[in-house]
């Protein structure tokens, strides 16, 4: 439902990209339960990079911060699956959630802050910055601007995005590429 680009992990109070301290770069996600669980979340997260690579730094790694026993449990039980189905090792580590900081603002929502028309748009609807980055709308034309996403999942959501006739079809003209 919404997405926040950050950091977390780390032991730095109020890290930035360029003083990071011992923090990694991450996601943070609000989901609807009723749409996906959490396994099905873990299953995207799996697939979504190479999960035996090893880290080149701690920037970068490959990490699930996990909110409660259950969501460890699920991880954990979803990276032995894994271990077990290639015969290697994961790399992904698996940790306890702290805190989490947010991002620079120029970091929020990257793909679409690049797209001047579609952010003139969202400006309009979100004078806030704060309330941008906590749109659920900008959070998807985000993903689909990032080649998240296919023309047919779009058709479907296209309405529900609040664009002009000019924003949407410059949105489906970034999908159909």
């Amino acid at each position: 439902m919404r997405t926040r680009v950050g950091y977390a992990g780390g032991t730095k109070e109020n890290p930035t990209y360029y003083r990071l301290g011992d923090h990694t770069e991450t996601l943070q996600l609000e989901y609807d339960h009723a749409s996906i669980s959490y396994a099905g979340l873990l299953e995207i997260f799996w697939a979504a990079h190479d999960p035996f690579q090893q880290p080149f730094s701690r920037q970068y790694m490959n990490i699930i911060f996990v909110h409660d026993g259950e969501q460890e449990r699920l991880a954990r039980e979803s990276k032995a699956g894994l271990e077990a189905r290639y015969g290697k090792k994961v790399t992904t580590e698996i940790v306890p959630f702290t805190t989490f900081y947010p991002a620079e603002d120029y970091h929020q929502k990257y793909y679409l802050q690049g797209l001047t028309f579609l952010m003139q748009e969202f400006k309009a609807f979100y004078p806030d910055f704060g309330d941008f980055v906590a749109s659920t709308a900008a959070a998807r034309v985000n993903g689909y601007a990032g080649g998240y996403g296919d023309a047919l999942s779009l058709a479907a959501e296209l309405d529900d995005l609040g664009l002009s006739a000019t924003g949407a079809r410059i949105l489906q003209g970034l999908v159909h590429r």
